[in-house]
């Protein structure tokens, strides 16, 4: 089992509370709660963040989400269990956190218009930035589920 590098949340508590300051912002915007944990678990599921996939998979379950779709999460597109408002959210999740190789396409960001507003895409496009941010500190610091 791979060994914890170092505790990010001791080594720089002000830079974690940071994280969690823009994490309450994020959650009074108005995005729906559910919604935004399926944007963790994607984002998680893709960056290979054992951490965080342990704890949104629990949040979801918490916040109601079925153990059917969330094990349909990495193969959403294959799946008839998300709207298509969740769909292009999840959709514009894979693109922002592989921006090197996606670019953010226009279809994908078409898609989305069609389904938020504009403040709601900001909103999501946030949410997306933290938690690829969060994915960054757990994986590149080994932080392990407990």
């Amino acid at each position: 089992m791979t060994q914890q590098r170092l505790d990010f949340t001791q080594a720089s508590p002000d830079a974690v509370k940071a994280m969690y300051a823009l994490e309450a912002a994020i959650a009074k915007l108005g995005v729906e709660h559910s919604l935004l944990e399926l944007i963790r678990l994607r984002a998680s599921q893709i960056n290979g963040c054992a951490f965080c996939v342990d704890m949104h998979t629990s949040d979801a379950r918490k916040a109601g989400e079925t153990e059917r779709r969330l094990y349909a999460v990495s193969v959403w597109r294959e799946t008839p269990f998300f709207t298509v408002r969740e769909r292009a959210v999840l959709a514009w999740t894979e693109a922002l956190t592989l921006l090197p190789q996606s670019q953010a396409p226009d279809d994908v960001y078409a898609a989305l218009a069609q389904q938020l507003t504009p403040a709601e895409m900001v909103n999501v496009t946030l949410a997306i930035g933290s938690i690829n941010t969060w994915n960054r500190l757990a994986v590149g610091f080994r932080k392990m589920p407990e």
